[in-house]
């Protein structure tokens, strides 16, 4: 029996993809081979790769002038790559910082150059994105840097901040492909995929051709943007097995009916969860109302000591992994995509249970 999985990452997948995935395992439509053992210069590995990226361009809109590339090394590697491939010529960099991730972020930058917290939600727990207007940002910099869904702390941008002629670079790697994007409005996109995308081992760039020739000397081959984007993605051997279920996902999305009908989903399934902590005198939910995220839903029991309790019961219920991340403690429910309804609502008649029966 398959479980109602609230991993923040790796992730549920869509069942659907997985049982094709399955089917196909040993022979990919009558190659003779599995997709982990093709050659990825291979006429059969080439055609997934093209309709993986095709299928992610009619899904976000993805401009032309804008570059995909499927890449290794995980959001955390990103941290680094960024930098290398945008710092060229330019002295600092402007971070928003709004939690654990942007941290992260700005630990790994400051190898490369000289960061500026342009904004920071700090002051309250990191609980909230701060106001645009309080940003002080420096118009030479070589970028602006936001997390667009802090995974950790459940705090979610709902709106794409304006930052002129600077380039805005977004970690999306938990919400990317939950909701329509406006991909103009950024310089570079990217994410991990173990989280709504696909499996771990696949990292997402998408990136404004015009900032393909930043690079650093310093910056290797293999995670040089402009070398990747002339090589489509294969300078090196790419993540394979991870951009073939990746395509599977797009093709699910599609399947959908999109990012605007994903969208209305993730929205009523937030709701659910959101409207039952807020109903609560037992439960507290840490993020304000307007930042609260719709992927990854943080909450606490009023005793720490109540925590094992809980688990166990929803384990015995057949819903697992809602322990928060050792950074914060407490509660976390991820609902990606690939969470149904169902998963949601149980969680939802959990919590009620639980409160009854310890409150």
């Amino acid at each position: 029996m398959r479980v109602h999985n609230f991993s923040a990452g790796p992730a549920v997948l869509p069942e659907s993809v997985l049982r094709q995935a399955a089917a196909e395992m040993l022979d990919w439509r009558g190659s003779g081979m599995s997709v982990m053992e093709m050659s990825h210069r291979g006429k059969e590995f080439i055609s997934i790769a093209e309709k993986a990226e095709a299928d992610l361009r009619t899904l976000l809109a993805i401009p032309a002038n804008h570059k995909v590339l499927f890449l290794q090394g995980g959001a955390i590697g990103e941290n680094a790559i960024v930098p290398m491939n945008l710092v060229g010529g330019r002295k600092s960099i402007d971070f928003v910082n709004t939690g654990e991730w942007s941290k992260k972020s700005i630990k790994e930058a400051k190898r490369y150059a000289e960061v500026r917290v342009a904004a920071s939600s700090e002051d309250r727990a990191f609980s909230y994105v701060p106001a645009r207007e309080t940003w002080k940002l420096d118009p030479s910099a070589a970028y602006v840097h936001i997390c667009t869904n802090e995974t950790i702390g459940g705090v979610e941008y709902h709106w794409t901040p304006d930052t002129g002629d600077v380039p805005l670079v977004a970690d999306m790697s938990s919400h990317l492909l939950s909701r329509p994007v406006d991909v103009a409005r950024y310089g570079v996109i990217y994410g991990g995929a173990q989280k709504n995308l696909g499996p771990a081992g696949l990292t997402l760039v998408i990136v404004r051709d015009d900032l393909l020739d930043r690079a650093l000397p310093i910056c290797p081959s293999a995670f040089h943007w402009k070398e990747q984007a002339a090589a489509d993605s294969m300078l090196n051997t790419p993540p394979t097995w991870a951009i073939y279920i990746a395509g599977l996902v797009f093709e699910w999305l599609i399947a959908q009916g999109g990012l605007a009908a994903i969208e209305r989903k993730n929205v009523a399934k937030a709701k659910l969860l959101y409207d039952v902590l807020d109903a609560s005198g037992f439960y507290s939910s840490p993020v304000r109302k307007e930042d609260r995220s719709r992927m990854n839903v943080p909450f606490r029991l009023p005793d720490e000591k109540l925590d094992a309790a809980f688990l166990k019961g929803a384990e015995e219920r057949g819903m697992v992994q809602l322990k928060g991340h050792r950074a914060v403690g407490g509660m976390r429910a991820s609902i990606y995509n690939a969470m149904p309804v169902e998963g949601v609502r149980a969680l939802a008649d959990y919590l009620r249970e639980f409160e009854r029966s310890h409150g």
